[in-house]
């Protein structure tokens, strides 16, 4: 009888973890879409000064970091462990220039570092445009107040 109620609630407590990072799940997706719709073709490298302004896993295999604040690059590795976990990431360089195939996606002391096999320019204003259409506030007019001493 014991056993029966403690499976229970693992189990309820199992499905109820599923349900509430389904959400989670469809941002990131979302978010992932947003990235590549705004990424522009294929380039062999990028120049980088050994500054990262910003940066946001989106997924394993695909990374967004933001060298200035108007200027994004979306790396594809070829999937790097604890990268949506990890805290900080670098970026390695050669002659401030960051290449497919040579240069890496640093995530930490113990991590295996992930070569860097796709770079795409992310037009900034387009996915800021994008996200503001998305985010629509729904407007509805107040019902009328009761008249005072009616």
């Amino acid at each position: 009888m014991v056993l029966q109620r403690v499976i229970g609630c693992l189990t309820l407590a199992a499905a109820l973890a599923g349900c509430a990072s389904w959400p989670s799940a469809e941002r990131e997706a979302q978010r992932r879409a947003d990235y590549e719709a705004a990424a522009g073709p294929s380039q062999r490298s990028f120049r980088f000064f050994g500054n990262l302004w910003s940066w946001e896993p989106l997924g394993k295999d695909l990374l967004v970091v933001y060298t200035r604040p108007n200027e994004a690059w979306l790396l594809t590795t070829g999937g790097c462990i604890n990268l949506e976990y990890t805290n900080a990431i670098g970026l390695t360089s050669n002659l401030h220039e960051v290449s497919v195939g040579f240069d890496k996606v640093l995530t930490g002391r113990r991590d295996f570092p992930c070569t860097i096999t796709g770079i795409r320019p992310v037009n900034v204003k387009q996915l800021k445009a994008s996200q503001a259409e998305r985010r629509t506030i729904e407007e509805k007019p107040r019902e009328a107040a009761p008249a005072a001493g009616g």
